[in-house]
């Protein structure tokens, strides 16, 4: 017998098997067999998972893990093993499959990061590893090309040292010597700056610098293609395109190097004990790499996800004002992407708007659909099969409907005049700082500086009547910090919230200082 379609176009087993739960709610509402489907060990405490079109973000629960790993770790649990002894026998074996002289297994690749300037700072020595995160008398510096520097910088400095940002061969150059303990390099940003991989290699031995790449997202090609250009280690995420244990890396490089990072780490008392990585991610990472070199078919995995894309393309391209286009595998996204933008003009929804209502609905999807632009990006290798069918069906649904309701109303006009210094207060959910900015307008539209605590950034937004919308952004280290504040005007003074992206919110008080007063 046939299953019987529903008025979205999908059978019961299609949804089912796309949905794996509550995802597919939506389509099934009020049925027992929905009914029965609500229940999984997430939504018994609350908490309601979504397809996630968003691939391998730790916030979203990165990728899927293989079963092959699934099986390794389950059958690593039943045994008590010599964590040293192990990870003696897996570094050789990683070694074997990926290149190298020697391999760890760590947890996940801001970890890897760690532990191996750990050992670029204080090497196998007891005395010094005991005494990081003080510095004194070791090197205590780590030099980044202006295009390696990014947010994961922070698991290299949390061993203390000072990251010296170079932009040109001659600032490179200048900044070697006897402090520099490491050269950092991302791999994804090496082609794009002034000094190439084979210079920073060089240059660095002279100084007994090793030069460390992060290369978290990338598969780790045979051959490396950074340790064969000299690199001394390289580091890779386990739990994204490679679909190993979410909380598992790898670290690749020089044997003296990684097993001194191995030494830096969990089980052993040193600065990354808190960094554990335990007998079953160990089995499970390998179990990723052995299937990797040996049955994985990516390019077919590519031919799948692309055929998702044709689907989902063909139902919302026929909205009016809709385009889409297939990106191939590039850098950190090392699988082909969709890319979905729609005209303003027709469609007047704003990505930001977009991506909360697909998180709001029914079935729940996590994307990259944010902020006040017109357009996001799909990524497939968090998906299961099916799911696409119901991400087309609730993007045309969305999109179609934003098309047929018109324009938004304009906004009310400005009934206050903001321009100036203001004072502002910002109550985190535990302390609080004291920012300041100056702003300008100019009719509805505001612009401005916003100055933190020590750093500043421009703020951008929108007057609409008594309310205003302005966001900011402020640059730090290898990262930017943004600030989102939605606030109600009174005189002098301004109050309301600030979304912190990823760190929360707060509550903010503005108060105008006037001049001379």
């Amino acid at each position: 017998m046939r299953s019987a379609k529903g008025a979205s176009g999908l059978t019961r087993r299609e949804v089912f098997r796309a949905g794996g739960g509550g995802t597919a709610l939506g389509l099934l509402a009020g049925s027992p067999a929905a009914a029965a489907s609500d229940s999984n060990i997430y939504t018994r405490i609350g908490v309601r998972p979504f397809i996630n079109l968003t691939a391998t973000y730790t916030i979203n629960g990165g990728t899927l893990t293989l079963p092959e790993v699934k099986r390794a770790m389950e059958e690593a649990s039943h045994y008590p093993v010599n964590i040293d002894e192990l990870m003696d026998k897996v570094g050789e074996r990683l070694a074997q499959l990926l290149g190298g002289e020697w391999g760890m297994v760590t947890a996940g690749c801001a970890a890897a990061l760690a532990h191996a300037t750990a050992a670029c700072v204080a090497g196998a020595d007891p005395e010094r590893m005991q005494q990081l995160p003080n510095l004194e008398g070791l090197r205590d510096e780590v030099i980044a090309p202006r295009q390696s520097r990014h947010v994961y910088d922070h698991a290299i400095r949390s061993v203390g040292v000072k990251i010296v940002e170079v932009d040109s061969r001659e600032d490179f150059h200048a900044a070697l010597g006897r402090r520099t303990a490491m050269i950092a390099v991302l791999g994804t940003g090496e082609a794009r700056g002034k000094v190439r991989l084979e210079e920073l290699v060089e240059a660095g031995r002279k100084w007994d610098a090793p030069v460390l790449v992060d290369a978290a997202a990338e598969l780790p090609l045979v051959p490396n293609p950074y340790l064969s250009r000299g690199a001394d280690m390289v580091a890779y995420s386990g739990g994204k395109i490679l679909r190993g244990p979410q909380c598992a890396g790898l670290l690749l490089g020089r044997k003296d190097l990684v097993r001194a990072a191995w030494l830096n780490s969990s089980p052993h008392h040193a600065f990354g004990r808190s960094m554990k990585v335990g007998k079953e991610e160990i089995m499970g990472m390998l179990a990723a790499i052995e299937y990797w070199r040996g049955k994985r078919d990516i390019q077919a995995e590519y031919r799948e996800w692309e055929s998702w894309y044709a689907f989902i393309s063909e139902r919302i391209s026929a909205i009016s004002g809709v385009r889409t286009a297939v990106l191939p595998p590039a850098g950190a996204s090392p699988f082909p992407v969709l890319r979905v933008d729609w005209d303003p003009e027709k469609i007047d929804l704003t990505a930001g708007e977009l991506g909360r209502l697909l998180l709001e609905g029914e079935p729940r999807i996590m994307s990259h659909a944010e902020g006040e632009g017109y357009g996001f990006v799909i990524r497939p290798a968090a998906m299961k099969p099916g799911e696409y069918k119901l991400v087309a069906r609730r993007l045309e649904e969305l999109l179609r409907g934003a098309a047929a309701r018109g324009a938004k109303p304009a906004s009310a006009p400005a009934a206050a005049d903001v321009a100036g210094r203001w004072e502002v207060e910002i109550e985190f959910l535990r302390g609080t700082a004291r920012h300041r900015m100056f702003i300008e307008t100019s009719g509805s539209r505001v612009t401005g500086t916003h100055f933190g605590r020590a750093i500043s950034g421009e703020l951008r937004g929108i007057l609409d009547g008594d309310r205003i919308r302005f966001r900011s952004e402020l640059p730090y280290e290898g990262t930017r910090l943004s600030y989102a504040f939605a606030g109600s005007i009174s005189g002098d003074r301004i109050f309301g919230e600030v979304g912190l992206g990823e760190y929360g919110g707060a509550r903010f008080t503005a108060r105008r200082r006037r001049y001379g007063g």
